[in-house]
């Protein structure tokens, strides 16, 4: 929670005069029982209906000036929490877009989400009840006993065993509901994973028939928090009815030992009156002091889970410059990498060479570590063993964002943004021309279909590119990583959704038009990696063979197997 206190030093004023103000409410809260004794004693006893109106008239601008100071009090609060809440959320935001893919992975997508959305609100609802109620409550509580004290102190032996019970109550329904609130959000977390899933995977949903199992398997995760929920409601609910059950218990102890002090001459009929009203005070306080530490609970956990991602390290970044004139662009020696928690090393051994101009091929079956070879080389994780040299520099002594300002990265996902085409494709450089996207259209194929858009570059594109098909989608990844072409090209099997025809017009599009960029392309068709200067064949997450087309063919058993079965699909495709 200390870590997220730096975001209210904007708001320091806010956070003295609003607690100021709710205070001096207090204040004139206390004042009226007083004021009400003296109208019964002195102006009711008397039938002086002129005190009683003149008084009156005292209760009614205690009521005003109290209700313009909690006014006062709800402004600066609201100011107060929704910019700290303003301030959390953008640094959190910052702070997440710092992560690396490690960083990310550990804690997960969803949770991210939830912590930067449901976790924020909470904590801003934390710091805006503080600055109303966290004075006011315990000074009605303090003020009202010592009020009630100075009336009779025989009298307050009530108060003396009433308070005591509440406190106890509200200890044992504290004790058993706040660690459930952390696993509330624990199963919102889960609750959000099938959401951001269901909606990613709309399509294969529908195409599978799995709606009825989905809905199921959601309805069974927020079932969790609505009966996790439900019995915190009903630990909770314990506290009003016992809270009240001793208050009115206690009116009544007060009423009856409160007569007989009135008839013994001890005490009055306002002061009865007035000390019946403090004793509301001060247990209609403590119900709303218990409220709070619910609020406070609920705030303290998910500033925890907030201050978890503010833990994580931001991504590592080196000040040495890629050297753009080494003669080799990329050298991996015996580097060796494995995720968090993953038991054994995804990739291992791994060394290759790769000159400029040059294309690389890396192929494999499912899991044999192809596309964490390639995450390795822009740096998106860091090798546990051995070095990834790129551009005659160390990725982990680089600069990162120099380092993929000279790479351009087409993911095995293509992902497109909200936006126009245009937009689209000035990710990678923001300033590029129309003429130089135009360009980029045509090398990777997607020109002839971009053209002919309603608005062309101005088109807009839905939300993950949903008005595309998978080839068009795949085709515009292609050109924004190509848009001022690059020193490498990252491919992660990125052809795909591309028939053979258009495959075979994007290689040599891509050796025509950028004959100085080095391409590492990943595929499972050995036809796309034909002319590579270079293929490895991954097994297990091990380099079983590299070499050109015609020499693991004839040196490496995997690479031929795969070749051969996707000869016979071929030709089973076109018999």
């Amino acid at each position: 929670m200390k870590r997220l206190l730096r975001y209210l030093k904007n708001y320091r004023k806010e956070l003295v005069f609003g607690p100021f103000f709710k205070l001096l409410e207090a204040i004139f809260e206390l004042i009226v029982p007083l004021v009400m004794a003296k109208i019964i004693d002195n102006g009711i006893a008397n039938r002086d209906s002129a005190y009683v109106w003149k008084m009156s008239g005292v209760i009614v601008l205690l009521g005003v000036c109290g209700l313009g100071f909690a006014l006062t009090c709800q402004f600066l609060a609201a100011k107060c929490a929704y910019g700290f809440g303003t301030e959390l959320r953008a640094a959190l935001y910052r702070h997440i877009n710092s992560l690396s893919y490690t960083s990310i992975d550990r804690i997960g997508t969803s949770s991210l989400v939830n912590r930067l959305t449901n976790d924020s609100m909470t904590v801003q609802n934390g710091v805006n009840m503080f600055i109303r109620l966290a004075v006011r409550a315990p000074f009605l509580v303090i003020g009202a006993a010592v009020m009630a004290f100075t009336i009779d102190m025989r009298l307050s032996l009530v108060l003396i065993i009433a308070a005591p019970l509440i406190s106890l109550i509200i200890f044992f329904i504290m004790r058993r509901t706040v660690p459930m609130y952390k696993r509330t959000q624990q199963k919102l977390d889960r609750a959000s994973l099938l959401t951001r899933e269901s909606l990613e995977g709309t399509r294969v949903i529908r195409a599978f028939s799995r709606q009825n199992e989905e809905i199921e398997e959601f309805n069974e995760a927020v079932n969790d928090i609505a009966e996790c929920s439900a019995a915190v409601g009903r630990i909770s609910a314990i506290l009003n009815p016992a809270a009240f059950m001793i208050m009115n218990l206690g009116i009544v102890a007060i009423i009856w030992f409160g007569g007989l002090r009135i008839d013994s001459g001890s005490l009055t009929q306002g002061e009865l009156t007035a000390f019946t009203n403090y004793m509301t005070q001060i247990l209609l306080a403590l119900v709303v002091l218990a409220n709070l530490i619910v609020i406070f609970t609920k705030a303290f956990a998910s500033a925890n889970r907030i201050s978890e991602v503010f833990a994580l390290p931001p991504e590592e970044t080196g000040e040495v410059l890629p050297d753009r004139g080494s003669e080799n662009i990329i050298e991996f020696r015996g580097v060796s990498f494995g995720y968090e928690n993953s038991g054994e090393d995804s990739v291992h051994d791994l060394s290759f060479t790769l000159r400029r101009g040059e294309m690389l091929g890396i192929i494999g079956g499912t899991g044999s570590g192809k596309s964490t070879a390639a995450a390795l080389i822009p740096a998106f994780y860091r090798p546990t063993a051995g070095e990834v040299i790129v551009e005659g520099v160390n990725v982990n002594d680089a600069d990162v964002e120099a380092l993929r300002g000279i790479i351009g990265t087409v993911p095995q996902k293509a992902v497109l943004f909200t936006g126009t085409l245009r937009e689209n494709m000035r990710w990678r450089k923001a300033d590029a021309t129309d003429e130089e996207i135009i360009a980029a259209l045509k090398t990777a194929q997607a020109w002839e279909f971009a053209e002919k858009l309603p608005h062309g570059l101005d088109t807009r594109i839905s939300q993950g590119g949903k008005n595309l098909s998978g080839g068009q989608k795949q085709r515009i990844a292609i050109a924004r990583a190509l848009v001022g072409k690059p020193d490498i090209l990252i491919l992660d099997d990125s052809t795909s959704a591309l028939d053979y025809a258009t495959d075979l017009k994007l290689r040599k599009a891509l050796k025509a038009d950028l004959a100085g960029t080095s391409v590492v392309m990943i595929s499972q068709r050995t036809t796309s990696l034909k002319d590579a200067d270079r293929i490895i064949v991954m097994e297990d997450g091990a380099p079983v063979g590299i070499g050109t087309h015609e020499e693991l063919l004839e040196s490496c058993e995997v690479y031929r197997d795969i070749y051969r079965s996707q000869m016979n699909e071929k030709e089973d495709g076109n018999g």
